[in-house]
């Protein structure tokens, strides 16, 4: 048996604020504003797992009304997830990413970010694909005011 998984999600940039893109830290000027660690990243990975299954989305898992979730670190949310017995019986063939940001620069760090997913889900690096693209400066994300991810998985089980 097999199941498909999709998920996105977009956060505002905001100045000051850490940047944790794929549960790594990365230097900037400007991180995500979320309720959370606003890992974008993690958040529409999050997702696909969850809509793999058919159980709601990460909102309604760890709502943004819940002060227990300020600042909450999205790689141990995703992990809070794939713990769910839900989960159970069901294996990651492939998880493919795609980032949506103008800066900063991405290619520096996606091996890390890779290996971080790998790492985070348990499965192994060759089972994560992390890509990113510019909006060519349309829009907000092209205009640096927002980063966006989509992220699609497959998984197999009984």
């Amino acid at each position: 048996m097999f199941r498909i998984g999709q998920g996105f999600d977009l956060h505002r940039t905001k100045q000051g604020r850490r940047l944790v893109i794929g549960g790594v830290e990365i230097p900037s000027a400007f991180g995500l504003d979320g309720h959370s660690d606003a890992d974008v990243l993690l958040h529409a990975v999050t997702d696909a797992f969850l809509g793999a299954l058919a159980l709601g989305d990460i909102g309604q898992w760890f709502p943004d009304k819940d002060p227990k979730y300020l600042d909450a670190d999205s790689a141990e949310l995703l992990r809070t997830v794939l713990r769910d017995k839900a989960f159970q019986g069901w294996r990651l063939v492939n998880l493919d990413c795609t980032l949506f940001a103008e800066a900063p620069k991405f290619s520096p760090w996606s091996l890390k970010v890779r290996t971080s997913l790998a790492s985070i889900i348990g499965c192994d690096l060759s089972q994560v694909s992390v890509k990113a693209k510019t909006n060519e400066k349309l829009d907000a994300i092209g205009s640096g005011e927002a980063i966006a991810a989509s992220a699609i998985l497959l998984l197999t089980g009984e």
